[in-house]
């Protein structure tokens, strides 16, 4: 398949970008990029794919989400969330404990679908819902498969609803990392080891953990105090710090993700650093949270890895990019600062660390890539370049401009319509659901 006559931005290293250009996808695998007539002479007998003039780019990366939390949408939580801790135990906590397998399942199928059509072709998530752990992973496996998104999961671990629900969340993990480093459904699926966040993981249970991924080590996803109770609890409790706890434990490294990061001191940065542990930004979250602004320009210039996620505030990516920048300018008061580290973030950052996880290149239009690629509807009323692609991306581009997003070769979504299965009727089902078993009860 060749798309043909795009604006190609291909954040390839070269930053190659073509006014007419085409792509031609070979299989799952992007084979060549070139000017349209070009590449339609020398593969004459394609099926050929024009796109009209809409910008032909590579698809969006969401590497920190929340799929569970996505009943609530439109609902209201009926005891205090004033501070953090009150918003995790009087509304994500009692949302989780809801979940059956269904919803679940139903929580994949609605956020994938809305994360393909808001151009995003990958989705790290990270999930709970302790009285449906065995088998969600697989269940939300299913339905990133229905849909054809590309998704790493993990279930988060912790002592907070009871040891024997803990055990059951250890060993989903392990199996789900199990059954994809056995079958990973071409690349499509992998899988980390969850762990919610320090202050409601006992030593005990850090232990537990280290020992089960013992052999079948493939790299965890942790917040890291996201809010200042966190590294409270830590210095009263264990008389260290969020991240020097987890470095006694082992859990950083190269194919760890840390999250949030918001209260992190200068000696925490350094030791991320020294662990070449990838870090995660959610800009729109923690302005929701009022947990803070975590300092990321100050990570940046230390050298650490860092991308950008949502932690389910959103499924836009473009819209999270929005957010990041201003809150760096006006966080730093210093409105140089944002737009850079933004991009850098989004499609510098995200693609290497995808690099940690699947066998090719991702958020990138260049031979040998998987081909994740969406298309915008996207009429600019000032030039658009290979110089200035990133100030339209931050400016222009939105989620609601996606026209077409193919994920491993093949679309999922197509002139603004999800491909693979019935939209409506899964949304129908997930309104019954969230109105009939899940509001009444939060």
């Amino acid at each position: 398949m060749i798309l043909i006559n795009g604006v190609v931005i291909t954040n390839d290293k070269d930053n190659n970008f073509y006014d007419k250009g085409a792509v031609y996808i070979k299989d799952n695998i992007i084979e060549d990029v070139g000017n349209s007539d070009e590449i339609q002479k020398k593969y004459p007998n394609e099926e050929v794919v024009d796109v009209k003039g809409r910008v032909i780019m590579p698809g969006m990366i969401c590497t920190h989400s929340h799929i569970y939390s996505t009943y609530a949408r439109g609902m209201a939580a009926s005891r205090p969330t004033d501070n953090f801790y009150n918003m995790l135990e009087n509304q994500w906590w009692t949302l989780d404990r809801q979940l059956t397998l269904e919803d679940v399942k139903l929580n994949g199928q609605t956020m994938f679908m809305e994360s393909a059509s808001m151009g995003v072709t990958t989705v790290i998530d990270h999930h709970s819902g302790p009285h449906s752990v065995t088998g969600s992973l697989f269940a939300l496996g299913e339905a990133a498969k229905e849909i054809g998104m590309r998704a790493s999961l993990c279930y988060e671990v912790s002592d907070r609803d009871g040891l024997d629900i803990r055990d059951k969340e250890i060993e989903e993990n392990i199996a789900w990392i199990k059954q994809c480093q056995k079958d990973n459904h071409g690349d499509m699926l992998h899988g980390l080891f969850g762990l919610h966040a320090s202050f409601t993981i006992s030593d005990e249970t850090m232990e537990k953990c280290r020992e089960a991924m013992e052999g079948v080590y493939d790299g965890y996803h942790v917040h890291v105090a996201e809010g200042i109770e966190d590294e409270w609890e830590c210095l009263k409790k264990h008389n260290k710090r969020v991240v020097e706890r987890l470095q006694d434990f082992d859990i950083l490294s190269e194919r760890t993700l840390a999250i949030h990061n918001v209260h992190v001191n200068e000696r925490e940065m350094d030791i991320l650093k020294h662990n070449n542990t990838p870090c995660v930004f959610n800009p729109e979250s923690n302005m929701n949270n009022a947990v803070g602004c975590p300092p990321i320009l100050r990570m940046l210039e230390k050298g650490l890895l860092v991308g950008l996620g949502t932690d389910a505030y959103t499924n836009d990516m473009f819209e999270s990019m929005k957010v990041a920048n201003i809150l760096l300018s006006h966080n730093s008061c210093d409105c140089t600062k944002g737009f850079g580290e933004t991009l850098e973030m989004q499609f510098q950052n995200n693609p290497k660390i995808l690099e940690r996880y699947f066998d090719r290149p991702l958020g990138k239009i260049e031979k040998g890539a998987y081909a994740d690629i969406i298309t915008l509807d996207y009429d600019p009323f000032t030039p658009l370049n290979k110089d200035n692609w990133g100030g339209h991306s931050l400016f222009g581009f939105t989620g609601k401009i996606v026209n077409d997003t193919i994920i491993n070769g093949k679309f999922v979504y197509k002139d603004k319509e999800i491909q693979n299965v019935d939209r409506q009727a899964i949304h129908a089902k997930s309104r019954e659901r969230a109105a009939q078993a899940i509001w009444p009860k939060v």
